[in-house]
């Protein structure tokens, strides 16, 4: 054998274990999300999979799943324990048969409005982060989605219009579940994909979601009729498995923990005129908001206060972060 072709034999040999080493380094993290494609979250997330891809020299690339194609969330966290999947944009309601403290920020008239929203935060993402981490999931974000109202296809003003409806709520969100119970309506269970289809049918007529949520997801179209009461703050996580996670280097964990976080702070800012403008539109396409009576609004927010009394006393959430939400919302004031 000659030397000039042993010399070109190794440099091919080098040239192959310099490849494979360059695509065993390469982490794709698939994830799934039922946001809409050109949605505002969207948006979003795709510019933070730009940056990541870019800051991290594509070691890391993003893929996303978006508009439900991977299935609903509880198929998406099935996914990710098998490894078909890394991470995904899931609800705090879903998580919580992950992490039972996830639907914290959901209990029925928490806060008040923006204001406390924007002070509590800071002080409860960290521990639901933490929580999340002892489930096995990293928390690359968490975004806000607004205030959910109920909306209806038929008008509601009184007591009796509520009880006759056929209300719509996500599937295994339990604190949904026992505050309308309590409010004497039998709400119908499915996950989020369905309720277009189910509105269209009849199947349901009336929702709990937040204006832009509506319109992103195209319900607005059969919406005609909005009260006038906050009921819930809806927050959606940006979760990744920990083995995922723990292959990043630090410094493209680094990378990647901003570029979310920066997307996640975003969102949060766009979503208060988001909702404005949302309402706005749909108002425009005859959509009527009702202002309930002082009588029927004291009695949602007994009811909401007994649900947060019952969930803390059966300790559906933990009385830790119970308390720590209680601290946190008295210190954010009104």
């Amino acid at each position: 054998m000659t030397r000039p072709f042993v010399s070109r034999a190794l440099a091919v040999l080098c040239l192959s274990f310099g490849l494979s080493a360059a695509a065993s380094a390469q982490q794709v993290i698939k994830i799934a999300t039922l946001a809409p494609d050109g949605s505002a979250w969207m948006k979003e997330l795709r510019t933070a999979a730009a940056e990541v891809q870019t800051n991290t020299q594509g070691r890391v690339q993003v893929k996303y799943f978006p508009g439900g194609v991977m299935g609903s969330d509880a198929v998406v966290l099935r996914k990710i324990r098998l490894g078909q999947l890394q991470g995904g944009v899931l609800t705090s309601s879903e998580l919580a048969a992950v992490y039972p403290d996830a639907p914290i920020y959901g209990l029925p008239f928490l806060f008040s409005g923006w204001s406390q929203v924007d002070k509590v935060r800071p002080q409860i993402d960290p521990l639901l982060a933490k929580g999340f981490e002892g489930k096995g999931f990293h928390m690359l974000g968490a975004s806000g989605v607004g205030f959910a109202y109920i909306m209806s296809i038929k008008p509601l003003h009184s007591k009796a219009d509520m009880m006759g409806t056929k209300l719509w709520i996500p599937q295994n969100d339990v604190i949904a579940e026992k505050t309308f119970k309590m409010a004497g309506i039998s709400p119908i269970p499915l996950p989020l994909g369905d309720v277009f289809t189910s509105l269209q049918t009849g199947l349901v007529d009336t929702v709990a979601n937040t204006p832009s949520g509506a319109v992103a997801l195209q319900w607005h179209g059969k919406l005609r009729y909005m009260i006038n009461l906050p009921l819930s703050y809806i927050i959606g996580f940006t979760l990744i498995d920990q083995k995922t996670w723990q292959k990043l280097t630090p410094a493209d964990q680094a990378i990647v923990g901003k570029a979310f976080a920066a997307a996640s702070a975003r969102t949060d800012a766009g979503i208060k005129h988001g909702d404005d403008a949302a309402l706005v539109a749909m108002q425009k396409q005859g959509l009527s908001v009702i202002n309930m009576d002082a009588a029927e609004t004291a009695r949602w927010r007994d009811i909401g206060a007994r649900v947060t009394k019952q969930m803390e006393t059966d300790k559906t959430v933990s009385p830790e972060m119970m308390a720590a939400i209680r601290k946190a919302v008295a210190g954010a004031g009104k």
